[in-house]
């Protein structure tokens, strides 16, 4: 791998797995005896994961090993014992919080398609590790809940910006300040999930998701996800420029390859 690229020993502190085969990266949070909790050592491998990733992978997948995609932050942080390897958890500055949300804002590259493949509990920071990727293919038996309220804090991993602008403000402040648990068919019916399946065909149905994203030509990919992605906050006009602006480059790429 390139140079920064992380050490077994910081994977396995981290929880975390790395298979890379061709244009598909897939990541997975492998501490299911802690229903894959995270630590800070996991949002900052995840950062450097994006780091180093090779620049032909255009799919990442993420997802949790055994029954839980993930509990969320470690609750021994917040106890006077901690976690083995871990910072303790206390007063940080903006600069130490940035450095974990880099973890997870990487996932909306435009030039890769993210996919979170989620099966039972994914809550707090494993709901916003899902909320960070593009899409969200769930099994019958998911549980979405923010619970960093309940703890005291707030979201602070990137995921308050994909909750408002799927299930706008009003539901997204309900969600959190309740801390209640989303099942699956409301998951479904507020946006939050784009496919629920059943438990033992969640790796088909990201497999044949897969399959059909890595169809499309990388660049129209990319400019298909840079488009959506900037749409919510362009004027109709905006919009509209930047789909000339892309339609140009992509037509010029096509009639350069038939020279």
């Amino acid at each position: 791998m390139a140079d920064g690229s992380v050490t077994d020993a910081e994977f396995e502190q981290a929880g975390l797995r790395l298979t890379v085969d061709g244009a598909v990266a897939t990541i997975t949070l492998a501490r299911p005896e802690r229903r894959n909790a995270l630590t800070f050592s996991t949002w900052r491998v995840l950062a450097r994961i994006g780091d180093t990733l090779p620049d032909d992978v255009r799919v990442v997948v993420v997802r949790g090993e055994g029954p839980a995609f993930s509990a969320g932050i470690d609750l021994r942080l917040f106890t006077a014992e901690g976690v083995p390897g871990e910072d303790a958890l206390g007063p940080r500055d903006e600069e130490f919080i940035h450095g974990l949300q880099a973890g997870y804002l990487w996932l909306r590259r435009p030039g890769i398609v993210s996919i979170a493949a989620v099966q039972g509990h994914a809550i707090g920071g494993g709901f916003q590790l899902a909320l960070s990727c593009d899409l969200r293919v769930v099994a019958d038996d998911v549980k979405f809940a923010m619970k960093e309220p309940a703890l005291g804090i707030v979201p602070d991993l990137s995921g308050t910006k994909p909750l408002v602008d799927i299930v706008g403000v009003p539901r997204a402040l309900e969600l959190c300040l309740t801390t209640r648990t989303v099942f699956a068919e409301e998951a479904a019916r507020l946006g939050l999930a784009e496919l629920v399946v059943p438990v033992d065909e969640l790796g088909k149905a990201v497999d044949d998701l897969v399959a059909a994203i890595l169809a499309i030509r990388p660049s129209t990919a990319a400019a298909t996800k840079r488009l959506l992605r900037a749409a919510p906050d362009n004027t109709l006009e905006e919009q509209a420029a930047a789909e000339r602006r892309e339609q140009v480059v992509l037509l010029r790429e096509h009639a350069d390859e038939q020279r």
